[in-house]
């Protein structure tokens, strides 16, 4: 049984709209579009690539799916060659066209659509998508979570958890790690639907 791992640039404050560049996603006039860009280390971007090993399909929304099929394609990198190679999931309300070579569309029932993607793939990666990563949330279909969290604020903007979050219990699976520019990378594995609860006040804990 394969997995479901999300991968969203954040900021400190939450916001993952559009951050590769001013035109990604500009939905509620956000004015920050491309706030990752002067945050960029070498580090960080290893960190990227290495978090990608042994990726075998990639899991897409809509918006994101259409930025990175008019992208990758026309690229000549390791990670282009990878995403080019790799079967494309597309989750989408609409029958849009997907050009992209290796593209299909997920059923609309998304719970049956990942138990099959998960019975086909091992490790399957949604990369951005913050919508639709907000859909896999709150049908309990993420099973592990890497955020890039970069050192700024801003304020609004879609948010990686949104005020009507599923509740989960989450374990960090490795020391937390921050690179040159101050970019902390955090992962991630979901174990839990109930989160613990205690009582700071007794005296007995």
């Amino acid at each position: 049984m394969g997995f479901v791992r999300v991968d969203l640039f954040t900021t400190l404050d939450g916001v993952a709209q559009s951050p590769g560049a001013p035109d990604e996603d500009p939905d509620g006039d956000f004015a920050f579009g491309g706030w990752q860009a002067p945050l960029l280390d070498g580090v960080a971007g290893g960190w990227v690539q290495s978090g990608m090993v042994g990726m075998d399909a990639l899991l897409l929304g809509r918006r994101t799916y259409d930025i990175f099929a008019a992208y990758w394609p026309e690229q000549d990198s390791e990670i282009a060659h990878l995403f080019n190679r790799l079967p494309k999931y597309v989750a989408s309300r609409g029958t849009p066209p997907l050009p992209w070579a290796g593209s299909t569309l997920l059923d609309t029932d998304l719970p049956a659509a990942i138990r099959e993607l998960r019975q086909r793939h091992e490790n399957i990666h949604v990369i951005g998508s913050v919508d639709f990563v907000h859909s896999l949330l709150a049908e309990r279909l993420v099973d592990e979570m890497t955020l890039w969290v970069h050192p700024i604020l801003l304020g609004h903007g879609k948010k990686v958890f949104t005020g009507d979050v599923t509740p989960a219990t989450l374990e960090l699976l490795e020391p937390a790690t921050t690179s040159p520019n101050g970019v902390v990378q955090l992962r991630y594995r979901v174990v839990g639907t109930e989160p613990p609860v205690g009582d700071m006040t007794r005296d007995d804990r």
